[in-house]
């Protein structure tokens, strides 16, 4: 039912907006058509529909403070890297449309540094559910990560033991370089992101555990501030 196809008339009722509205977002790519016919004709199909209504941050942040593990949708559960590269690979052509390529580029690259983060880090130690949430809406100017994975704390401590809680290992995470000496050698990407946000007009907001930091073009500073929500993994969201 989801993947009939639903004349532009019919949608139009649906979302409360005009016709003319509906040709206008689909020339723009904010809510693309499937053209029928000689001569064209307009259809959707529900399950698009119902992306586009859809408010994934909410959803990839409840899904990740879920205290029992469950399946994304399908549209946005990403369960190995394979698929991932997939998807990543339709944000960097959507973006194509709609943004400068170097910063189609670079969103990218951040995208896919977080989320392959979530793959190298939780190899073979997912607590439940395996894989993770990937979305995005170019309407609204965002992308958002979540995994159920061990989180930062965790993953530091194979290389730092010494670490005593997430504060500070969320600050290190995306301001120190972890040396090759250590027993882990990975976990310097997000330096990269952080990099990338601060000398470009975008925004991150990333959480693990309770606690989260908020970046944005021009900061220099890391500042780690708590919430009472607890993410099992991580969470970014991306905005430009």
């Amino acid at each position: 039912m989801t993947n009939s196809l639903i004349s532009i008339s019919n949608i139009a009722k649906q979302l409360g907006v005009s016709i003319d509205t509906l040709r206008r977002w689909d020339k723009t790519h904010r809510l693309p058509s499937t053209r029928i016919g000689p001569r064209g004709h307009r259809y959707y199909r529900q399950a698009d529909i119902d992306l586009f209504l859809r408010n994934d941050i909410y959803l990839a942040r409840q899904w990740a403070m879920s205290t029992v593990g469950s399946t994304p949708p399908s549209e946005v559960y990403c369960q190995t890297r394979d698929v991932f590269q997939v998807r990543l690979e339709r944000l960097q052509g959507q973006l194509q449309r709609v943004v400068p390529e170097s910063t189609m580029s670079l969103l990218c690259a951040i995208a896919g540094e977080i989320g392959n983060n979530s793959f190298d880090h939780n190899l073979g130690n997912w607590p439940d559910v395996t894989g993770i949430y990937f979305s995005f809406d170019l309407r609204n100017g965002y992308i958002v990560l979540a995994d159920r994975g061990l989180g930062i704390l965790t993953t530091l401590k194979r290389a730092l033991p010494e670490l005593k809680d997430t504060d500070e290992a969320l600050k290190i995470a995306f301001t120190e370089t972890i040396s090759g000496r250590r027993p882990e050698v990975r976990g310097n990407g997000l330096k990269f992101v952080r990099q990338v946000v601060i000398d470009n007009p975008f925004t991150l907001m990333f959480q693990t555990g309770d606690v989260y930091l908020n970046l944005k073009q021009n900061d220099r500073d890391v500042i780690i501030s708590h919430t009472d929500g607890n993410i099992r993994g991580c969470l970014a969201i991306i905005n430009f």
